[in-house]
């Protein structure tokens, strides 16, 4: 019997949505296996998000609570979720595969000397054994894995799992002890948060996206993306191009390197569609695309094109969405 804990994102007062989806594959998990699943949470206060986490469907929710511990850092993180997988029975360890998930996964696998999947989009079981799907190759393969060491560390792709629904039971809460900080996590000085400020959907989390790309030759350009996105309710995304061009603030980008996004709806304007930017949007359930260059690869995975100008067919259909609004 396997169980899991996955290890909750709380950010600005609220469980991420990640967190949900993260759920969802470790109760599948948990169903292949026979297993079960509890919910790690950390941070300065949670007493906000207790409700919240305990009515996820976990054998029992595990809480962490010590001043400064809210930004997240690996340093910090991980000797107190090793002390948790240590004193339990988890075999598998779950994040999403947010930035904190990036920083702090990978180095409590080398704490655990454990086995590391990264990314994962789906999970099968077969032979009392787990496999793990991940992409690989800018997303150009999806390779099946297996991690054969006694404990399993996976960050979970929140686009390809359905978040978890509440439900009406509670879960049991606990709260643990923090370790002493050691010498290393006490010379670490927290500067501060830069946190981006929008009415617009988070990205992850939007069902429509309007990206622009290097296309748009300016960040004073990028208003019309804003005026698109903001008419039809969508997030604002860009490429790694126009972010390193200085066009937005790399909190847009959308990409490999960026935000992974999976929208009902994903318009990309003025972007080529390199392979690093496709390895993001691939799971959208509909592409448009507009360049004026027929050639450009993003029409190869586009559901829809339009060759032309962004500059004039952008206002245009600003103009059209109008008349229906």
């Amino acid at each position: 019997m396997d169980n899991i804990l996955v290890i909750a994102q709380v950010f600005d007062g609220q469980v991420k949505k990640s967190t949900n989806a993260t759920i969802t594959f470790a109760s599948r998990v948990a169903a292949f296996t026979g297993g079960s699943y509890s919910v790690m949470a950390l941070g300065d206060d949670l007493s906000g998000q207790t409700e919240d986490l305990s009515h996820l469907g976990a054998q029992k929710v595990i809480l962490a609570e010590a001043p400064g511990i809210d930004q997240g850092l690996g340093e910090q993180w991980v000797p107190i979720i090793e002390q948790v997988v240590r004193k339990g029975s988890f075999k598998i360890i779950a994040s999403p595969s947010s930035s904190i998930g990036k920083d702090v996964l990978p180095r409590l696998a080398q704490s655990l000397k454990a086995g590391m999947a990264s990314d994962v989009t789906d999970v099968s079981y077969e032979s009392d054994n787990l496999f793990y799907v991940r992409p690989m190759y800018a997303g150009n393969v999806n390779c099946t894995v297996q991690i054969t060491t006694e404990t399993e560390v996976v960050t979970v792709r929140q686009t390809e799992f359905d978040p978890f629904e509440a439900i009406a039971e509670e879960s049991p809460v606990e709260r643990i002890d923090i370790p002493p900080p050691d010498m290393a996590v006490e010379r670490i000085e927290f500067n501060g948060f830069e946190k981006s400020i929008s009415e617009r959907p988070d990205l992850p989390d939007a069902k429509i996206v309007v990206s622009g790309g290097r296309g748009l030759k300016s960040g004073e350009n990028f208003k019309i993306i804003e005026e698109l996105a903001d008419l039809i309710g969508g997030a604002v995304g860009a490429t790694r191009a126009a972010v390193d061009a200085g066009f937005i603030h790399n909190d847009f980008q959308v990409g490999q390197t960026g935000k992974i996004v999976a929208p009902d709806l994903y318009i990309a304007v003025g972007l080529s569609g390199a392979l690093q930017h496709v390895a993001g949007i691939k799971s959208s359930k509909v592409i448009v695309a507009i360049n004026k260059d027929e050639e450009a690869p993003i029409f190869q995975v586009s559901d829809y094109g339009i060759v032309a100008d962004l500059f004039k067919a952008v206002p245009e259909l600003i103009e059209e969405i109008k008349k229906t609004t």
